[in-house]
């Protein structure tokens, strides 16, 4: 049955890629369809609201988290967690990759065209073109698709007349007892979230494992350094060859005169 499931599920949410897990991404427009067919559902008649108009927004939100975390945080791996955790570990790794370049980028360059970080993170550049730190298309497409499943969420929140989701008028007091419920239901299966916490450091070793068995680093052409930069750089050479050339001369100077010297000496 997990199988037969797990199988519609790539179908519906991957398409045409469901089988190339690796490369593999949440299909844009078809989660759109999803999410406005549910949220038509949720405010008709017929709805999710139906038969819960005497519920406070409180039990109406403890009783959304319960069948969150059932679906998320369970303890035996069923096709939607592990979907689930396939694209959060990817959606991590290039969340990660796009903060170290955007911080690099921050810290300004160098000369020799290497950001000021990289340089005193990775003096020799032994990781600057590996693929675990560097961004490819695989990774700008996962933070375009993750930007656009939020703005489509928010974009339903705010379109939908559910008061559950309203929570711009939440109090100190429903804050206080919904983080205590979210507390109690997740201790009570400390025991599922353990083990997914497991299932999705899994999922990012082996998506870095696989980066670094198919990934190629990628070459960097350097920027050509500035004329004004490199007349400074070989004049400051040419000031340090001449200062060793004459320190050099000096001290076989003194020693041919101490050699005449101690020759001198002798004859004497």
């Amino acid at each position: 049955q997990n199988k037969k499931t797990g199988a519609a599920l790539n179908t519906f949410i991957f398409g045409p890629d469901k089988l190339d897990i690796d490369t593999r991404l949440v299909d844009y427009k078809r989660v759109e369809q999803l999410v406005e067919g549910f949220s038509d559902y949720s405010t008709s008649a017929s709805g999710a609201l139906l038969g819960k108009e005497n519920l406070s927004r409180t039990e109406m939100l403890d009783d959304a988290a319960e069948q969150v975390l059932d679906l998320v945080f369970c303890e035996e791996e069923t096709p939607l967690q592990t979907i689930v955790l396939e694209q959060l570990a990817k959606i991590i790794g290039a969340r990660a990759r796009s903060a170290w370049a955007d911080l690099k980028k921050a810290s300004g360059s160098l000369p020799s065209g290497r950001s000021r970080l990289g340089t005193i993170v990775d003096p020799l550049g032994f990781w600057r073109t590996s693929p675990l730190v560097t961004m490819n298309e695989m990774d700008t497409l996962t933070i375009e698709t993750t930007q656009k499943l939020v703005t489509l969420m928010q974009s339903q929140v705010q379109q939908s007349n559910n008061p559950m989701f309203d929570l711009s008028t939440v109090s100190r007091e429903e804050t206080a007892e919904l983080a205590s419920i979210l507390g109690q239901k997740v201790w009570e299966r400390r025991s599922g979230v353990l083990k997914t916490g497991n299932r999705l450091v899994t999922q990012i070793l082996k998506i870095t494992a696989k980066k670094l068995e198919i990934g190629e680093r990628d070459s960097i052409l350097l920027p050509p350094i500035p004329e004004p930069v490199m007349a400074e750089i070989l004049s400051r050479s040419n000031n340090i060859e001449e200062n060793t050339t004459q320190q050099s001369s000096n001290r076989l100077q003194n020693a041919r005169k101490k050699l005449s010297e101690l020759e001198t000496a002798d004859s004497v």
